[in-house]
């Protein structure tokens, strides 16, 4: 989703015009100098693994809605990107994971074709293992799936990418 463009000073009420600021036409305030800077959103999603198992959620909400996925969210101002990740886990799956390491940066592509921020990928893995999995919050459904057992309706190219890395990843590993 894109950041509406602001049309009057959310400060003085006065109409913004295009001012070139920074090397960038921007749109700013003629009385009181406010600056609307299009800032991009940041995401995090978890590349949660379990004995030769990744879990995927079925998303409630588009994008993607009805499709798989892997569990993440966007983060909250003040937030770091681990305890984004923890804190969308909890919400969404009612999963406590140990992350383990960034896997990727992805640009984060909704409606425009213009990157709106970045989605961070980490691997995690439980903290209590086989711990039961709550779909809530915008998930319909969540499961453990093996190589062999993948669904292929998935939500964005990204999480066919990353799980065709960790089959093979899987494949290495069995080999």
């Amino acid at each position: 989703m894109s950041q509406p463009d602001y049309v009057f000073c959310p400060y003085c009420g006065v109409q913004l015009e295009p001012h070139t600021i920074l090397h960038q036409v921007r749109p700013g305030c003629p009385r009181c100098g406010f600056v609307h800077f299009h800032n991009p959103k940041v995401a995090v999603v978890g590349q949660i693994e379990q004995d030769g198992r990744i879990l995927l959620v079925r998303r409630g909400i588009n994008p993607g809605k009805g499709l798989w996925a892997m569990p993440g969210g966007y983060m909250d101002a003040g937030e770091l990107p681990e305890d984004a990740l923890r804190r969308e886990l909890s919400e969404e799956v009612g999963l406590e994971v140990s992350i383990s390491e960034l896997v990727q940066i992805y640009p984060l592509v909704s409606r425009s074709p213009v990157s709106q921020g970045i989605v961070l990928v980490y691997r995690a893995s439980p903290l209590v293992p086989d711990a039961p999995l709550i779909a809530q919050d915008d998930v319909e459904e969540a499961h453990w799936f093996t190589p062999a057992t993948l669904p292929v309706d998935l939500a964005f190219a990204s999480t066919r990418e990353l799980l065709d890395r960790w089959v093979a990843r899987q494949n290495t590993k069995v080999s």
